[in-house]
């Protein structure tokens, strides 16, 4: 395993102590409830200038999909500038499709806000397993179509769109950049994908390397794909494993952050070339001394910080 760095380490210890355990060991609902416990924070941070959650009505994925009918996908927004409009930020949580909640990834999207300029939309996109392949997709590219609808009424400019994400939620964003121009969507400007969650191979020297964590094992991403797909059919889906994709050719400019002692490190750099090697634009910012969830971490760890910042200018630049 790579050698963390020191702020890095003492934060890992510290959620080591409070006897956090590996989420491939925990029921869906216990995994849920420490993830709630552990990631929401007890006070918004920092403040920004307006913040809303809305909910949207989506429809069933499949037809025999009868929960689907029955849910709403809320979406909650920040802006931190009173010039507007302002361009858009679609973002999608991590949790291996499994976890997550809006309030658990408040932090980084309140710091995007305020260090973007943009209007962050953070997507509660449904879970698995109850939700499995493609419905938290299909939620994922729906959240995409009603922000770039309606972005106006909240001061940003639906004709300026990126989308973002971690781990699981980077794969999201990926196949929704995918998606959308695949099926003449919304033009998705850049793609901010941060240690995305992008094959079923689990083979790779990342996984061997960084097999116990810290943070995310080997175990709890293999469980978190058992969650998430319903066949070995949803397994070879390029939507799914974004790597089994036929081509890569007209996919936005993407940012992609890989971090060295993360067991996703690999299968992020094999995207991030499969994505240089059609020709795409891409900004690949790794970081070897960081793991899995790094940028969560910005008020303890300096390298972490500093990355958000330098994320946000790849963002901003966007539009320039």
């Amino acid at each position: 395993m790579a050698e963390l760095d020191s702020e890095l380490a003492a934060v890992v210890a510290d959620i080591e102590a409070a006897g956090v355990p590996e989420w491939h060991a925990l029921s869906v609902e216990c995994a849920r409830r420490v993830e709630d416990d552990v990631f929401t924070p007890e006070e918004t941070d920092p403040e920004v200038a307006f913040t809303r959650t809305l909910a949207f009505e989506t429809e069933a994925s499949r037809p025999d999909d009868a929960a689907a009918l029955e849910d709403d996908v809320s979406v909650r927004l920040y802006r931190d500038t009173a010039e507007t409009p302002v361009p858009v930020l679609v973002f999608y949580h991590g949790g291996g499709w499994t976890l997550g909640t809006l309030d658990s990834i408040d932090g980084v999207c309140r710091r995007l806000a305020a260090r973007t300029g943009c209007l962050v939309a953070s997507v509660d996109y449904r879970l698995a397993p109850e939700h499995p392949f493609p419905t938290p997709l299909d939620d994922a590219y729906a959240a995409l179509e009603w922000v770039a609808e309606n972005a106006d009424a909240f001061g940003g400019d639906g004709s300026r769109l990126a989308v973002a994400g971690t781990s699981a939620g980077g794969n999201l964003a990926a196949a929704v950049a995918r998606r959308s121009a695949r099926e003449d969507g919304p033009t998705v400007d850049r793609q901010l994908l941060l240690y995305p969650m992008v094959s079923t191979d689990l083979d790779r020297a990342s996984y061997v390397e960084n097999a116990d964590g810290p943070l995310l094992t080997r175990a709890d991403v293999a469980w978190f794909w058992e969650q998430y797909l319903r066949s070995p059919v949803d397994a070879a889906n390029p939507y799914a494993d974004l790597l089994a994709a036929p081509d890569y050719a007209g996919l936005p400019p993407a940012t992609v952050v890989t971090a060295g002692a993360d067991p996703l490190r690999d299968e992020g750099i094999a995207y991030a070339d499969a994505l240089v090697d059609a020709g795409v634009d891409v900004t690949h910012r790794h970081y070897p001394e960081m793991a899995h969830g790094f940028l969560s971490l910005t008020d303890d760890v300096t390298i972490a910080d500093d990355a958000l910042d330098a994320v946000a200018v790849d963002v901003a630049a966007t539009w320039e």
